[in-house]
């Protein structure tokens, strides 16, 4: 069958046809659309062309219907999924400011490789990327490497945080790393210093304090450009030690932030003692931040600097950098902070906590890691939503567990299976079982499709009983003589509790029964078709107990539900399950 020929797709590029239109005045566009139905059917990447004929059909036919008459099509045929597309509309991000001045939006994510990134870090890749996306324009990835001594990159961090993007669905158009770099940050600052718009300082930084606090030059400052050069070349061949010799940038001694009067741009570090994992021990000359990014922001093309509020001062020592040289500075963008309770986003302690052995790998749950909330269950998915809602507002804002939480159900709760996990198990016989029963346990309460496992519960021995692991905790809640249903099963009344077990006796089988009793529900698993699971919980403390046997079939990084005890991301599949805690 030709694509022309299958009417069912033609129905669904009608439906993303439609919808597009509706967002973009009436017209829909053959990009988004051939994007979106190559997501959702990869199968036809080997048939694009002829796909693209017939979404230009789609599109034409579309694009000829009046907006109020595609609103009421979809509105008839598919009314849910405009109000998500309503919903989804209300949720974008702010326009970016002066968008018409350029013909593309470049936006970027400059981290330093000293560590793994992590949740504080979220904001800066997904706005920046999310404009990316909106405008149609490019998201740089830009490793800012250039303090080997304080800021020390290493080379598996680079990698880790590759990995992270790609896992966040933020991977970037292109990658730059500074330290490949730096022959152009040199050009640029001879550049400066030729043109007497930076010199290289030799005081002592005290008395360079001391003058710069009272508005006055140092000695160094107002020597001729060629003197600067020579000093310049010097600092290159390594004849200056730390602290003897700095690059400054020229600008109004009389700004009223002391820091922005003739900012560092360059500093000696001793390239034997401090070797950068990259290029060793090949320059002894590094530029600061405020150079590498202000140069780099320029040559990559970034239209729109997006970045926490704490950089306004270097904003202000890059418009300097940036009028000596004839540059127009970008747009730029400054975030409140934002604060996550409960989690350490202090990259520092992180680091520390690794060295001292209180966390055993970048993803030790009880870190705000990327590495650490994947392997928990914390879909992208979640915290791009999370980012996207509270967008880039300059006030602070601040954040709990349970608000990332709440976002990351909404999108778990309606696809994950659901399990049984006996936290803490003891045995319970119940005797009198006047049946064979069978209990149908459907893996989604809301999607049937999704299919069930069944339990064959035969009473046995002398006196028809059938013997369960039940949490130890649901048992005490109750006292004997209590009644408690065994959920999707009977009801049953407790006549002894001791530590290791528990007797109970058949009550009824009617569920109207156990509610009007208000008996507590509980789960149970049948003796004999359990697997040993240990659930790591965001303490690290670990939660022993028994899983259905069927878990053996699920697979590792699968995110699961354990009914009454929350979402687990799947780890490890054996003779024992490892599985480690989301969230309730």
């Amino acid at each position: 069958m030709t694509l022309k020929e299958n009417t069912e797709l033609k129905e669904i590029i009608r439906k993303i046809a439609l919808l597009n239109a509706i967002r973009h005045d009436g017209k829909a566009q053959a990009g988004p659309v051939i994007g979106k139905i190559l997501g959702e059917k990869p199968e036809l990447k080997t048939r694009v062309k002829e796909l693209s004929a017939v979404i230009n059909e789609v599109i034409q036919e579309v694009n000829s219907l009046p907006i109020a008459e595609q609103k009421r099509i979809v509105e008839e045929k598919w009314p849910e999924t405009l109000v998500k597309e309503k919903v989804e509309e209300e949720k974008r991000l702010p326009p970016l400011p002066n968008v018409d001045k350029y013909a593309m939006i470049v936006t970027r994510f400059s981290p330093n490789p000293d560590c793994v990134i992590h949740l504080g870090s979220a904001r800066a890749i997904i706005l920046c990327h999310e404009y990316a996306r909106m405008y149609k324009g490019k998201f740089i990835l830009r490793f800012e490497d250039t303090d080997p001594k304080l800021k020390r990159p290493v080379l598996e961090f680079y990698e880790r945080i590759r990995e992270d993007l790609v896992w966040l669905e933020c991977k970037p158009d292109e990658e730059y790393i500074q330290s490949d770099r730096i022959p152009i940050y040199y050009e640029h600052a001879e550049k400066l210093l030729r043109e007497g718009n930076a010199y290289v300082c030799t005081c002592q930084p005290e008395t360079f304090r001391k003058k710069i606090l009272t508005n006055q030059p140092c000695k160094c400052r107002n020597l001729p450009p060629e003197e600067h050069l020579t000093r310049w070349q010097h600092m290159l061949k390594g004849d200056y030690k730390e602290g003897e010799a700095v690059l400054r940038v020229k600008t109004d001694l009389n700004h009223p932030n002391p820091a922005v009067r003739d900012w560092p741009a360059a500093r000696v570090i001793d390239a034997e003692k401090y070797p950068h994992p990259r290029v060793g021990s090949k320059y002894c000359v590094w530029p600061l931040y405020n150079l590498a990014c202000g140069v780099d922001d320029h040559l990559m093309g970034i239209t729109h600097i997006i970045r926490g509020k704490e950089h306004l001062t270097n904003q202000a020592r890059q418009e300097y950098l940036y009028k000596h040289l004839g540059w127009k500075y970008p747009e730029a963008i400054h975030y409140g902070r934002l604060k996550i309770t409960g989690a350490s986003l202090s990259k520092s302690k992180i680091v520390q906590g690794m060295r001292e052995g209180i966390y055993k790998s970048w993803d030790d749950p009880r870190l705000a890691t990327f590495a650490a909330l994947r392997k928990r269950g914390i879909t992208p998915e979640a915290i791009r939503k999370m980012i996207i809602d509270v967008g880039p507002k300059t006030s602070d804002v601040i954040l709990s567990w349970e608000n990332l939480y709440a976002y990351n159900r909404k999108i778990l709760d309606p696809t994950v299976n659901r399990y049984f996990f006996v936290h803490n198990p003891i045995e319970l016989t119940v005797k009198h079982i006047p049946k064979t029963f069978k209990a149908k346990l459907h893996l989604h309460p809301d999607k049937p499709e999704k299919g069930s496992r069944e339990y064959t519960i035969k009473p046995e021995g002398k006196e028809d009983s059938a013997r369960f692991w039940v949490s130890k905790k649901d048992v005490e809640a109750s006292s004997v003589g209590g009644v408690i249903r065994l959920m999707e099963l009977f009801n049953i009344g407790i006549e002894k509790i001791d530590a290791y077990s528990v007797d109970a006796f058949f009550v009824s089988e009617s569920y109207e029964e156990a509610k009007k009793a208000k008996a507590p529900l509980i789960h149970w698993i049948p003796v004999g078709e359990d697997m040993p699971c240990q659930v790591v919980m965001p303490d690290a403390s670990l939660a022993e107990g028994i899983a259905e046997g069927i878990c053996k079939q699920l697979k590792p990084s699968s995110i699961v539900q354990f009914e009454r005890f929350g979402f687990v991301r799947i780890d490890k599949v054996n003779t024992k399950l490892t599985a480690y805690y989301a969230h309730k």
